[in-house]
């Protein structure tokens, strides 16, 4: 019995019965750790790293990046770069959604990172007094 499933041996029913399915089982998830946590489990890494990969070359296809400069950062194919823009302009509108919403949500994610050591950010949650005067000066200017 065992093996993969073809998506195309599938009735309609079951198809929109295990699509329905996982598409409610994500929208439970409450937050950022709950999300990793179910990713971590339900993909494998070289699954989960395909997943992002065509996050950011949707994302640099967005920012006007040019498919070459994304071949190169990204280490990926000419025919992904153009199978996500094809997505990306005919597909439902879920790169553009996602993506927008993140770029809203952009800083909260990065304030998260842990600072480097010796970094600016690393010195100044160290030695807060130290940065006093340069903590308020910079409060003031925003």
């Amino acid at each position: 019995m065992g093996g993969r499933v073809r998506y195309q041996s599938l009735t309609e029913i079951e198809k929109k019965k295990f699509l329905g399915e996982l598409y409610d089982m994500i929208a439970l998830l409450k937050n950022r750790d709950e999300v990793k946590q179910f990713f971590k489990d339900l993909l494998t890494l070289s699954e989960t790293v395909m997943v992002s990969r065509r996050l950011q070359i949707a994302k640099m296809l967005l920012e006007g990046y040019a498919y070459r400069d994304i071949q190169t950062k990204l280490k990926v194919g000419f025919t992904t770069i153009v199978s996500v823009e094809r997505w990306l302009n005919q597909g439902f509108g879920g790169y553009r959604e996602i993506i927008k919403r993140h770029k809203k949500q952009e800083k909260k994610f990065t304030e998260h990172e842990p600072a480097l050591p010796f970094s600016m950010k690393h010195l100044r949650k160290k030695y807060p007094l130290h940065f006093l005067l340069w903590n308020m000066v910079k409060k003031i200017d925003l």
